[in-house]
């Protein structure tokens, strides 16, 4: 009988198909589950963050009080999603002023598959606040924007 095997954290590495386009939805929950995310001085020094570190620009992104969703897409095969995201982590660490960890260590990145819309897991994903009963009307929410377009089937 075969063991089943667990994962402790998630997969590394994103698989990139060079004769079509990538796009990863990828999670970051904050150190601790806090809930101190979804601020103007978070939420500003996040963007500074993701537009200085445009190995992986950013399309649609939503900060949540305890956690982060964000759609990125590769500019080449350089750098690691992992590499990435530490240096934006880190960025964002030195623009609070704080030496405190505000995410966990691991994300969570998926890459979308062709079949998957982006548009459709971007609607589920700015639906959030509205689920969690933050605001009812998730066009409202003010840490949520596009930052990037990414490449995407038509």
């Amino acid at each position: 009988m075969r063991e089943e095997l667990s994962r402790s954290h998630p997969a590394e590495g994103v698989l990139i198909f060079r004769d079509q386009p990538t796009i990863v939805f990828v999670t970051i929950c904050s150190r601790k589950r806090r809930s101190h995310l979804a601020n103007d001085s978070v939420h500003n020094a996040l963007v500074e963050s993701w537009h200085a570190a445009m190995a992986w620009p950013v399309g649609f992104c939503l900060i949540m009080p305890d956690h982060v969703h964000l759609f990125c897409a590769p500019n080449n095969e350089d750098h690691k999603i992992e590499e990435w995201v530490s240096y934006w982590k880190r960025r964002l660490r030195r623009q609070v002023r704080t030496s405190e960890a505000l995410f966990q260590a691991h994300s969570f990145h998926h890459r979308l598959r062709r079949d998957e819309s982006y548009s459709e897991k971007w609607d589920y994903v700015r639906m959030n606040p509205v689920r969690a009963g933050l605001i009812a009307d998730p066009d409202r929410w003010p840490h949520q924007g596009v930052l990037n377009e990414l490449p995407w089937w038509i």
